[in-house]
């Protein structure tokens, strides 16, 4: 292939979201404009892991030039205080007391998009935002995952006002069937005519705010008028492989970039799949440790995160990496329901991005006059005085969330990501290290028997849990290692839905998205 020909790709754990970000990218359109394309699209095809009520984050990518980070999390409602939980223990998870977070992705597609109107002319938001608008008004095809989502939350959420747009006849949704959202269709429009701003500053801001005040919630109008989206600059960490990147505090990043430094170091010990396995599993334990003791909202943090990468740091810790003996493993795990998508233009610029609203349906709020379901987030802080969570207005909680990206020694750039709460490192440490240490391709090693310490979705539990398709002789060297086991079905949506666009040095492109996931990805020549 010429260098001189162009390409675009882009991967999302929904077709109809991914054809979305095609579309626009076929257009013309920056990876920028095809993500928020596909973010309005995933918001409704995917509505219990996703809303225009969630939070967002981004990397993003030009040839030639170190990629930037746009945080559009949310902060706590300055009402969000531990006078307004008084006498509770803990935060609500579900209902109208959960929702004291602000949602920053609307803000952040106008943040992304600033980039991206410097780079070109812009399509404008009508462009952007029909397909979505499109698909809410006629309505989509309920998924598996769909049905297997509102079936686990039926009992809890059925009951909430306004919940019925996420039911059919008052019953739990059934894969095939047609989910109609008319009400997201209008906020659609409504920011077609008024601009993205208006979230935060228009109509649909007085409108939010005003629906969540009735229902109980501390966020007021002032919050929406006071939320920024913020470009950051990444987390960085340099390995034999390439230059690695991820979210900075309040992310799990730091994780996902502490997994990959160290099994940069220890995984040429590996002779054996099950070493492999362990080794990945050995140096999350380690990771995690860091991140739970020291991750916080950046303004809380006792050290820059940029300290936990240092060489000296990461050494120190790959010595407790054992080869033949697991770490015992009591964890508390982190939960969250989420979408990973990524895209590359025909100029090579790409993006890792990553949107959520955390449980299935998020609070299981629905704001009536909108049909926005409202993160729950916030559950995430801590109601104890001098927790490292600890609630405080204006500040953002622990997120999970955490797009990957890699400008790997020999020019191949790499967007990679996943859902899956605590899973997500583990996923893209798996993904990574089977497509650039053992050479597998792109959709091999997406769709390759997975792994999860902990949980992401379903019952809480430390234990190391397998695919069933794991070959037995490599799940009996596990053991024999240490680890408490347990096999789940093979293909399980509970390892996440993993995805990757990779743009080689000659300007060819691969994408590929996960067999658990009801995902699709494009990849063509210009």
């Amino acid at each position: 292939m010429s260098v001189t020909s162009k390409s675009i790709a882009f991967t999302a754990p929904h077709y109809a979201a991914s054809q979305a970000g095609q579309n626009i990218l076929q257009q013309g359109g920056t990876a920028i404009e095809a993500m928020v394309a596909a973010a309005a699209s995933i918001s409704v095809v995917y509505p219990h892991m996703n809303s225009l009520g969630g939070d967002g984050f981004w990397l993003i990518s030009e040839p030639g030039k170190e990629p930037i980070a746009i945080d559009a999390s949310g902060t706590a409602a300055k009402s969000a205080d531990l006078d307004f939980y008084s006498g509770q223990k803990m935060i609500e998870s579900r209902g109208p007391r959960a929702c004291l977070n602000m949602a920053g992705a609307v803000a952040g597609w106008k943040k992304a998009l600033d980039i991206s109107h410097s780079w070109q002319s812009a399509l404008t938001l009508e462009q952007l935002l029909s397909t979505a608008i499109g698909q809410a008004e006629w309505g989509v095809e309920v998924t598996q995952s769909l049905q297997n989502a509102s079936e686990k939350t039926f009992d809890d959420l059925h009951k909430l006002d306004n919940f019925e747009q996420f039911l059919i006849k008052g019953k739990s949704l059934r894969k095939g069937k047609i989910l109609k959202l008319p009400k997201i269709a209008q906020t659609l429009k409504t920011l077609v005519k008024n601009g993205l701003d208006d979230f935060y500053h228009g109509d649909i801001a007085k409108l939010l705010a005003e629906d969540l005040s009735t229902v109980g919630s501390p966020i007021q109008l002032s919050d929406f008028n006071h939320y920024q989206a913020q470009q950051v600059t990444p987390l960085s960490l340099n390995t034999s492989a390439g230059k690695l990147y991820n979210l900075p505090a309040p992310t799990q990043g730091i994780a996902s970039l502490i997994i990959l430094g160290l099994f940069d170091k220890v995984q040429h010990q590996a002779s054996t799949e099950a070493e492999f396995i362990h080794l990945l599993v050995e140096c999350t334990k380690q990771a995690f440790i860091v991140r739970d003791a020291v991750l916080t909202d950046s303004s809380r943090l006792a050290f820059p995160l940029e300290h936990y990468l240092q060489e000296e740091k990461l050494n120190q810790l790959a010595k407790k990496v054992r080869l033949n003996k697991a770490l015992p493993w009591p964890h508390i795990a982190k939960t969250g329901d989420t979408v990973w998508m990524g895209a590359c233009d025909q100029e090579g610029r790409m993006v890792s991005y990553i949107q959520s609203i955390y449980w299935e349906f998020g609070s299981g709020v629905v704001l009536p006059q909108t049909g926005i379901v409202w993160n729950n987030r916030g559950t995430s802080f801590s109601l104890e005085p001098d927790h490292l969570q600890q609630l405080k207005p204006g500040l953002k909680p622990f997120h999970t969330l955490n797009p990957a990206f890699a400008e790997l020694k020999d020019g191949r750039r790499l967007s990679y990501g996943t859902m899956g709460g605590e899973g997500q490192p583990q996923t893209q440490a798996a993904v990574f290290s089977r497509y650039v240490y053992g050479h597998q391709a792109l959709p091999k090693a997406i769709a390759a028997s997975r792994w999860l310490l902990g949980r992401s979705w379903g019952e809480n539990s430390h234990n190391l849990k397998l695919e069933e398709d794991i070959p037995q002789d490599v799940i009996h060297e596990l053991v024999t290692k240490g680890h408490e086991v347990l096999t789940v079905a093979a293909c399980n949506e509970l390892m996440g839905h993993a995805g990757a666009v990779v743009l080689r040095p000659d300007n060819s492109v691969a994408a590929a998205t996960d067999p658990r996931s009801d995902g699709k990805a494009f990849a063509a020549t210009l």
